[in-house]
């Protein structure tokens, strides 16, 4: 006798799908694990991708084609003992070191205008030497403190919040100071993430939506006369309106970018395979890496690496709007416009969308400079997973397991 399949089977396997992911995500400790697995594939695919992309590059300039790729590691060795310090900090002061961490910032960054200590790299003056070959980019810390430091100070003002100034004063001033710095520097692309930074604070406390239409005609404004005031920039700009028209010129970077994305295809040419690190496509493994991503693991790659981030967003978001704490609410909000913010910058950048301006792509770019502030930014971000509603209680329950488990097995 001939049976009839069973059409409820499907439905019933979503069902129990949609029922299992319902229930992980109710799971007291779920963002903090969200953030550590997350973090850790973007750091290795970064490490992985920094070995591959910067071993031509490293062969030439070193002799060793894992010169650059050690100095990352080294920076990943110094970074998550960090970010596991930083995650294991009481509240108390995380906020009290925001404004040492801002003033400290900015002298940083002012120190770059002093001759024999700034350095100038690709036209701009925003590295910072204390000889023996070690460099740092100062402003790079400043996006973390920022992001404190205004946490810190909405956080306290609490219900004053209210009245327009109170939004203002004296955050804004304060933020548009250090960003004047930068841009005193020539750094426009860092300059775009610390505004960006200041306008998702804004929005995250409140801020009507008319301050924010003035602002942006003011940063356009503002952003175009200083970007048209140097011959490189202009030749930035013209060739991401058309780079195979500056192909020669200006349009060099973006258009080898486009070449490495194109062949990828939709798995990528593999691991190492990547033409364009020969030598066509400048700054490969730090501001343009996400194109060797596309080149050798193809749409594939480029779209799971949109995915991680994603994820990575969801959960900043979900610890944001499980928390009574304002300062958690608004730190942990903050870390998520920054790093998403820079990412997608870094992304548009290499797709074409936005103009070539020197942004490295979150974990994932070569630098110690910005690799170790963003690990201590999730090192916050775990922290404030921690304090999500039933998490000390279930880790506190962990941890006895773990002393039973281990007790048995002595015995």
């Amino acid at each position: 006798m001939a049976t009839t399949p069973d059409r409820s089977l499907p439905l019933a396997n979503h069902d129990t799908l949609r029922v299992a992911l319902k229930r992980t995500l109710e799971r007291p400790l779920t963002s903090y694990h969200i953030v550590l697995g997350v973090s850790a594939l973007l750091l290795a695919l970064g490490l992985l991708m920094v070995l591959s992309a910067s071993s031509v590059s490293s062969l030439r300039a070193y002799g060793d084609s894992y010169a650059i790729f050690l100095r990352q590691v080294l920076w990943v060795a110094i970074g998550v003992p960090l970010a596991w310090a930083t995650s294991r900090l009481p509240q108390r002061m995380i906020r009290w070191l925001s404004w040492p961490a801002l003033v400290t910032a900015s002298v940083l960054i002012a120190l770059t205008y002093v001759p024999g200590l700034g350095v100038l790299v690709n036209g701009n003056r925003n590295w910072l030497s204390f000889g023996g070959g070690i460099q740092i980019q100062p402003s790079e810390l400043a996006k973390l403190a920022l992001v404190l430091w205004l946490a810190d100070i909405y956080a306290r003002k609490g219900k004053l919040l209210r009245e327009w100034r109170h939004l203002i004063v004296p955050m804004v001033p304060i933020s548009v100071f250090v960003v004047a710095l930068v841009i005193g520097q020539g750094d426009l692309g860092t300059a775009l993430v610390l505004l960006g930074i200041i306008l998702g604070m804004l929005w995250i406390v409140g801020a009507p939506a008319r301050l924010f239409g003035a602002t942006f005609l003011v940063i356009g404004v503002a952003t175009f006369a200083i970007a048209t005031t140097e011959q490189e920039r202009v030749s930035r700009l013209t060739g991401f309106l058309d780079p195979l028209a500056e192909y020669g010129d200006g349009g060099w970077q973006a258009s080898h970018g486009f070449f490495a994305l194109a062949t990828g295809g939709l798995w990528g040419k593999g691991i190492g395979a990547s033409s364009q690190k020969w030598g066509g496509l400048p700054e490969s493994h730090t501001d343009y890496i996400f194109a060797i991503i596309g080149e050798e693991f193809g749409l594939f790659g480029t779209l799971m690496v949109l995915a991680l981030f994603a994820v990575l967003a969801y959960a900043g978001i979900r610890v944001a709007s499980r928390t009574d704490d304002r300062f958690v609410r608004f730190a942990s909000a903050g870390i998520v416009v920054w790093l998403l913010g820079q990412a997608l910058i870094n992304i548009g950048m290499v797709l074409g969308l936005l103009p070539v301006i020197g942004i490295p792509l979150p974990l994932i770019s070569y630098g110690g400079s910005a690799l170790v502030p963003t690990l201590v930014a999730l090192g916050l971000l775990m922290s404030f997973a921690r304090g999500e509603p039933g998490a000390q209680a279930a880790l506190r329950a962990r941890r006895r397991n773990a002393r039973t488990s281990t007790s048995a097995a002595g015995r």
